[in-house]
């Protein structure tokens, strides 16, 4: 049954900001500018109307909980925004350029598949995978007369041979999903452990563990996750490149060291680094 959740109050919250960032590979936008989405058992769609953010669709539970958990939505980015800005004007201004961007509290499971997937690959080829991962092995949901589906789990996902990973499309990645698939189902690895663990090294080196789960894979699931570390800073070609032109000014980018820049985050934003990583790689990326 179709339910809908208004959120009247959005300077924090721009559709646009939160999908093209990088951060997510499941929300396509509509003709009249709003998102459709499908994350868990729902299929959601977002729409901003003035100074309300409009969330309708088909929920697993209660709209405004989902919508509120998922979006992180009792978490306040004003204050983050106000905090970050202070930092200097660099950050001041890409922060002023992707004002509405929030960090999603994407399922763990999903999030390490679809950046396993992510690497060395780009946005609308990443899409198109997990769009045909989901139709093969995920469950169906009818909306307005429209078929969606949800992610597999892991014992769904279990059904794919290498060879059915490969004719999706995921290429060297398929070995990678496979295997990653397989650790999970024999519980060598149990994600719900991974999200109390405190420790940032550690939890870091349980995700290194998977094939094709590299360090700069392990950030981004860190940090897009339900796992929420919002200390971590994910580093590829935009933010070596945002970073190097701000601040370390190298005349060769690709020598610009990955733990220069890490140190140089931790420095300057602390426990809000993945937050600043986000304004500043949105920010570089599209302006």
């Amino acid at each position: 049954m179709e339910q809908e959740y208004i959120l009247n109050e959005c300077s924090s919250f721009e559709p646009e900001h939160i999908f093209e960032c990088g951060q997510c590979f499941r929300w396509n936008k509509q003709i009249d500018g709003s998102y459709i989405g499908v994350f868990g058992q729902n299929v959601i769609n977002v729409k901003k109307e003035d100074d309300k953010i409009i969330f309708k669709g088909i929920a697993s539970g209660d709209i405004k909980k989902v919508c509120r958990e998922y979006f992180d939505l009792d978490r306040d980015y004003q204050e983050i925004k106000n905090k970050l800005s202070k930092v200097d004007d660099n950050l001041k201004n890409s922060i002023k350029y992707g004002s509405g961007i929030r960090i999603l509290n994407q399922d763990l499971w999903e999030t390490l598949i679809s950046f396993i997937i992510s690497a060395n690959n780009n946005i609308p080829r990443i899409k198109g995978i997990i769009e045909r991962l989901s139709k093969n092995y995920g469950n169906k949901i009818i909306w307005n007369g429209k078929e969606y589906y949800t992610f597999p789990n892991a014992k769904q996902l279990a059904k794919a041979s290498i060879q059915d990973l490969r004719k999706l499309g995921l290429g060297f990645r398929d070995v990678r999903v496979y295997e990653t698939t397989k650790i999970i189902n024999e519980n060598k690895v149990k994600l719900e452990q991974l999200l109390n663990e405190k420790d940032i090294d550690k939890l870091r080196e349980e995700l290194l563990k998977f094939p094709g789960v590299g360090p700069k894979v392990a950030d981004c699931i860190m940090l897009f996750s339900t796992l929420k570390r919002l200390e971590v800073f994910p580093i590829d070609v935009w933010v070596r490149r945002v970073m190097n032109e701000l601040y370390i000014k190298n005349e060769d980018e690709t020598k610009v060291n990955k733990k220069e820049i890490e140190n140089l985050a931790k420095e300057k934003y602390g426990n809000l680094a993945g937050i600043a990583q986000q304004y500043l790689f949105y920010w570089r990326r599209e302006a």
